[in-house]
C-alpha cells in the first residue's frame, strides 16, 4: 500500500500534524492481509455463530464489557481490576475512585452506544455523545466532554515544546472528522469492512479531536463498528485486551503509520488482534458453557431450594461479586432466606467469601466465573 499519511504544519512555534484525507479507495500489496483478514473474519464469523447458541447470551455480555473496559482504561494508567469494577461504590478506597469510575462511564458508554446504534449510524453526532459519558464525572470532566477541541492538544512530552506527537490544529478538525466519518460510511468503497475499521482507528487516534479520553473513545468505537457492520450482535469481543498486553508495539505501530506511511504493518498488527482476541473470547464461551453446566449439577444437591438455585445462579453471570442484601433486594427474598441460600454456595464451592479491606458487608464472589477474565 503506497499510504501518504500527511504532512507538518507550521504552527506558532511548532508543527503539528494533518493526515491525509482518508475518504477515497485504497489497495495494499502485502500479500499476508489477505490471509489475515480471511481468518480474521472466519473467527469472528464462529464468535458470533458460538454466542448465538449459548443460552440466555444477555447474562454473560456484562463480563465481556466489564473486560473490555478494564483493559481499555489500563492503557491509560488506570488500574482498576476486574474484581474491583463489580464492587458498588461504596466499597472503593477513596484513593480508587477515580479509576473505579471511568471503568464504570466506560461500561455504560458502551451500553449507551450500542442502543444509540439502532437510532444514529456511526457518526461525529454519536461520537460525542458517547464521548460525553466517557468523561463524565471523572479525570478530564473538565475538558469538554463531548465537544471537539477548540485548542491544541499533544501526547507525550511535559509541554507542547518536547511533545512526542501534536495532533492536527484546531482549524483542521472540521475537514478531517467530516472526510473520516464519510469514510466510515461511504458504501462506495469497494474495501473490506476490517481494513476501513483498522484505518478509521489509526485517524481517530492521529486526529485527537477530543481534548482527553481519545484512546477510549477509539477503541470503543472498534467495538461499535463490528457490530454496525454486521460481524458480531453483541459486544463479545474485548480487543483492548490485545491492545495492552501489547502496548508498546500497539502505540508504535500508530506512530510508524505516521512517520513512514507504513499502514500495512497497522492492518496487520490490528487484524492479528481481531484473530487472536476472536480466539480467546471463543475459548472463555466454551469454559462458561462448562462452568454453567458444572455448577448447575452442584445445585441439584439443594433440592427444593434447586429453583432458588438456578436465580442465584443467573444473577451471579451480571452480578459477579454480591452480598445477602442484592440477592435479598434483586430475587424479592427475606434476609435469612438469602443469607440461607448464599451458605448454600459457599457450602457448594460455587461462591468464596472476598478478601477485601474495608468493606461494608460480607461480600462473596463466583470464583471459576471471574477467574476467566483475569489475565
Amino acid at each position: 500500500m503506497k499510504y501518504n499519511s500527511g504532512v507538518y504544519k507550521q504552527q506558532y512555534k511548532y508543527k503539528s500534524f494533518y493526515p491525509t484525507l482518508i475518504n477515497q479507495m485504497y489497495k495494499w500489496e502485502d500479500p499476508k492481509i489477505n490471509v489475515l483478514l480471511e481468518e480474521a473474519r472466519g473467527a469472528l464469523g464462529e464468535l458470533n455463530a458460538f454466542s448465538k447458541l449459548i443460552p440466555d447470551i444477555d447474562f454473560f455480555i456484562t463480563m465481556h464489557i466489564t473486560k473490555e473496559a478494564t483493559d481499555s482504561s489500563k492503557i491509560e494508567g488506570t488500574h482498576t481490576g476486574i474484581d474491583e469494577a463489580m464492587l458498588p461504590v461504596e466499597d472503593i478506597l477513596p484513593e480508587r475512585k477515580d479509576d473505579w469510575q471511568e471503568v464504570q462511564n466506560y461500561i455504560y458508554a458502551m451500553h449507551e452506544a450500542i442502543d444509540t446504534l439502532k437510532e444514529l449510524p456511526i457518526s461525529m453526532r454519536l461520537i460525542c455523545k458517547i464521548h460525553k459519558s466517557l468523561l463524565d464525572g471523572v479525570r478530564g470532566e473538565n475538558k469538554l466532554p463531548g465537544e471537539i477541541r477548540k485548542s491544541q492538544n499533544w501526547v507525550g512530552g511535559s509541554s507542547i515544546m518536547d511533545a512526542k506527537f501534536i495532533p492536527p490544529h484546531p482549524d483542521d478538525l472540521a475537514e478531517l472528522l467530516s472526510d473520516l466519518e464519510k469514510f466510515i460510511n461511504n458504501p462506495n468503497l469497494e474495501m473490506p469492512e476490517l481494513i476501513k475499521i483498522a484505518m478509521t482507528h489509526y485517524q481517530f487516534e492521529t486526529i485527537h479531536p477530543f481534548c482527553d479520553g481519545n484512546g477510549r473513545m477509539g477503541r470503543l468505537l472498534i467495538t461499535l463498528q463490528l457490530i454496525e457492520k454486521g460481524f458480531l450482535d453483541k459486544p463479545t469481543l474485548y480487543i483492548s485486551n490485545f491492545f495492552a498486553k501489547n502496548k508498546e508495539l500497539y502505540y508504535g505501530t500508530l506512530s510508524s503509520v505516521r512517520e513512514t506511511g507504513d499502514m500495512e504493518h497497522w492492518i496487520k498488527f490490528f487484524l492479528n488482534g481481531v484473530l487472536e482476541t476472536s480466539k480467546s473470547s471463543i475459548e472463555k464461551f466454551k469454559q462458561i458453557i462448562r462452568i454453567k453446566e458444572e455448577s448447575e449439577k452442584k445445585l441439584l444437591n439443594l433440592g427444593a431450594r434447586a429453583k432458588l438455585g438456578k436465580e442465584v445462579l443467573n444473577l451471579l453471570y451480571s452480578s459477579i461479586i454480591i452480598d445477602t442484601n442484592l440477592v435479598a433486594k434483586k430475587l424479592n427474598l427475606t434476609y435469612p432466606k438469602a443469607n440461607r441460600i448464599i451458605n448454600d454456595f459457599l457450602e457448594l464451592s460455587i461462591l468464596e467469601e472476598l478478601n477485601k479491606e474495608k468493606l461494608r458487608n460480607k461480600k462473596y464472589f463466583f470464583k471459576e466465573y471471574m477467574t476467566l477474565f483475569i489475565d
